[in-house]
């Protein structure tokens, strides 16, 4: 008898969390051994495809670590990574004992060459770059070879120093030349309605406002100096962000070198990491509702989210200053200037219904004492959202779908299945004939979110196969009989569409029930992980919060018995994209599981009988004769080819030339952005109700509306929709008639 999926994995959490599977103790005082203890335990006894912990384990860790910590090849000197490589073929053998010398050694190393460099890059951007010299760099920086010296080390801090500030200097003489040439053209225009009529001489007048305007020109030397020192700010900040990070944050770094070995998709989540993953799964969070940035020392406003404590609050405002932070419980108010900005979060946070005193400086510069009142905030943008449309005088529907997202410690609270079926119910009230689902850059989420999704649209059957560690099969299935939505169906997918999107594609595409439309493939992610908290391994924790840990528990595969792993969900109708040349997608990532098949299950084709080649044949003809769609392919060959340019030259003439031929050949693209169909999209009465109070709600609808009027891919998707719809009211006609 086949077993409940649900009750299998919750069967598996629990075991994970009483460790009642093993005899195994997890105790130790050092909290970052204890984290290795439990990390390679969990990925050893748990992962759906264990690695064997050996040398060249070891080796590949090694590699992908210091790739990591310096990327640029910018701290670490050839003396450095010789004395590291000691341990190249060790670090499997420290794993198991929980050995720290190897990630001691390089963390107080990368400190000690960050303040070397530190002192380094001022005193490069103390002196002035010649950009009269014929040099470039390259910028391919995994080719580099580490530096022998103090001299060669500032020498490539030299060259990428420089390149970063060639960039900014071509900005300025830019602006400059643009603000001169504006000024000069309003100016003389000015002169020409005051003084034509009399007959004064106007080119005299602008002469003299052109010699004024060359007064207050900066030289190029100005100008050169001035690129420096944007360069060393941006570095300054990025120190600053450096210099935050705790002994903590280096070692999250090291153990996830070593759990991304097993496969991309294994993760350790630190704790404050853990709380964000939260939130991006459920979409809400207890707090303010504001959004926060560090700038210099001092924590920004940002953003107010829209229906949150500070929007109603209506008090606060982007660009204002929090300086003090104090709870409801008469303790005193907390500096938090120049604190950590995960610190300062924390404090601002806290459960619903409590009191925050901010101690604001607000964008006039006065300060203010403001009380806000602590609440649920729903970050709006992750939800399901949907809009009608009329197309050839049939109303169609659009539901965008950003993720599948989930309460992570209650299903039956707010999730992405129930939020699209009541947006197709509100949707099916105002007459819609066709809907489309748009899944582009969805990234997944739920598994079971997927299943219970995908039988809105099918009456019951298998949706995905799993294979679970230790290979057992499973097949999940959708047991509601009912039907949210039996009409015409258009899936829309790109590169970025993945896991829980490629789900829901494949079994919409096997059954029949649906066309996809978009990008060559999906992402093929065909992997499904689950989250461990940590926490509930150990007994008698005095370590603190240990985080979680991420990792792949099963593989998932379509029910025809094809995987969706590497190789995706291949949409019926390709079109043209951006990214069509460029290596996304998971056979891109580092260290992917391999593709491989499973036998079919038995499922039952949608009743339906819609003729999709039909369909398909129009759309292919439409893409084949569309312009705007050929610019697009020509443009992804372009994009292709400016980003595959390694080498570049570090005279000034030579880079203004060649930006030059990039802006004369992007010209030909400017267009793409002009593009508009004939479409109005409209919001639902419900949400119309709600924009009537939220002004801020509205401006993204619009925002949301007009971006859909000028999409050429939801115009074909339409099309698609409109003649899935013709030949679905023939053949209901038929099968009605031989009823």
């Amino acid at each position: 008898m086949k077993r409940n999926y649900k009750i299998l994995l919750l069967a598996l959490m629990l075991a994970f969390a009483s460790c009642s599977f093993t005899t195994k103790t997890f105790e130790d005082p050092d909290k970052d051994k204890l984290l290795m203890q439990l990390i390679t335990y969990v990925l050893e006894e748990g992962h759906y495809s264990p690695k064997e912990i050996n040398d060249e384990f070891s080796e590949s860790v090694f590699r992908a670590y210091l790739d990591q910590l310096d990327p640029f090849k910018r701290y670490f000197y050839a003396s450095d990574i010789k004395e590291f490589e000691a341990y190249k073929d060790k670090i499997d053998d420290q794993l198991k004992s929980q050995d720290l010398t190897f990630f001691n050694l390089t963390h107080g190393r990368l400190l000690q060459r960050l303040e070397e460099s530190q002192a380094m890059y001022r005193d490069v951007l103390a002196n002035p770059f010649d950009y009269s010299i014929d040099e470039e760099i390259n910028t391919e920086y995994k080719k580099l070879a580490y530096v022998t010296s103090k001299k060669e080390m500032r020498e490539r801090w030299r060259t990428q120093l420089k390149f970063s500030a060639i960039a900014n200097y071509d900005d300025l003489i830019s602006q400059q030349e643009n603000t001169l040439s504006d000024k000069i053209n309003v100016k003389k225009m000015s002169h020409v309605d005051e003084f034509d009529s009399d007959g004064i001489n106007e080119n005299v007048l602008v002469d003299t406002e052109v010699n004024s305007e060359k007064k207050d020109k900066k030289s190029l030397t100005e100008l050169e100096a001035e690129a420096r020192k944007t360069t060393l700010n941006s570095l300054n900040e990025l120190y600053d962000y450096i210099d935050e990070r705790e002994r903590q944050d280096w070692f999250g770094v090291y153990l996830n070198a070593i759990v991304a070995e097993f496969d991309p998709h294994t993760f350790y989540y630190a704790p404050e990491d853990k709380e964000r993953f939260d939130v991006a799964m459920s979409g809400k969070f207890e707090g303010i509702g504001a959004r926060l940035q560090k700038k210099m020392d001092v924590v920004t406003i940002i953003e107010i989210i829209s229906g949150g404590p500070a929007w109603k609050n209506n008090e606060l405002e982007a660009g204002d200053q929090i300086l003090k932070v104090q709870q409801d419980d008469g303790e005193p108010s907390v500096n938090i200037v120049g604190m950590r900005l995960e610190d300062a979060v924390k404090l601002i946070k806290g459960p619903k219904g409590t009191d925050v005193i901010l101690t604001v400086k607000k964008v006039d510069g006065t300060i203010e004492d403001l009380t806000i009142t602590r609440d649920v905030v729903e970050l709006e943008e992750v939800y399901a959202k949907s809009t009608t449309v009329i197309k050839d005088d049939k109303k169609f529907g659009v539901i965008n779908l950003p993720g599948f997202y989930v309460n992570m410690e209650d299903y039956k609270k707010r999730n992405a299945a129930t939020d699209v079926k009541l947006e197709i119910e509100r949707l099916k009230e105002e007459g819609i004939e066709g809907l489309v689902l748009d899944l582009r850059n969805n990234g997944g989420g739920s598994l079971q979110t997927v299943i219970d999704m995908a039988g809105l649209f099918i009456k019951e059957g298998p949706i995905v196969q799993v294979k679970t560690t230790g290979g057992q099969k499973e097949v999940l299935r959708d047991k509601d009989k009912t039907v949210t939505w039996d009409g015409p169906l258009v899936i829309m997918v790109n590169e970025n569409s993945a896991s829980a999107s490629e789900i829901l594609a494949a079994a919409m595409q096997d059954y029949k029930r649906a066309l996809v439309i978009g990008s060559k493939q999906t992402f093929g992610k065909g992997t499904v992980q689950t989250v461990l908290d940590l926490n509930r391994m150990v007994r008698n924790n005095t370590s603190g919060d240990m985080g979680a840990l991420k990792y792949t528990i099963q593989k998932y595969y379509r029910i025809n018995g094809g995987s969706t792993q590497l190789e995706g969900v291949k949409s019926d109708v390709v079109v043209p994209d951006r990214y069509s040349y460029i290596a996304l997608g998971e056979k891109n990532q580092d260290n992917p599981m391999a593709y491989d098949k499973i036998d079919a299950t038995d499922y039952k084709l949608w009743d339906h009988n819609i003729d999709y080649q039909k369909a398909i044949a129009n759309s292919n003809a439409r893409i084949q004769n569309n312009e705007q769609l050929k610019l697009i392919d020509d443009n992804a060959r372009w994009v292709k080819k400016i980003r595959d340019k390694e080498e570049y030259s570090l005279k000034y003439e030579t880079y203004k030339a060649a930006l030059k031929l990039n802006e004369d050949e992007a010209k030909q693209f400017e267009k793409l952005t002009d593009y508009k169909t004939n479409l109005t999209f409209s919001s639902l009465p419900y949400e119309n109700k709600l924009m009537a109070a939220d002004s801020i709600l509205k401006e993204k609808r619009d925002r949301w509306h007009k971006a859909l009027s000028q999409d050429v891919y939801v115009e074909e998707a339409l099309n698609l929709l409109g003649d899935l719809r013709a030949t679905y009211d023939i053949k209901k006609v038929v099968n009605n008639v031989k009823e």
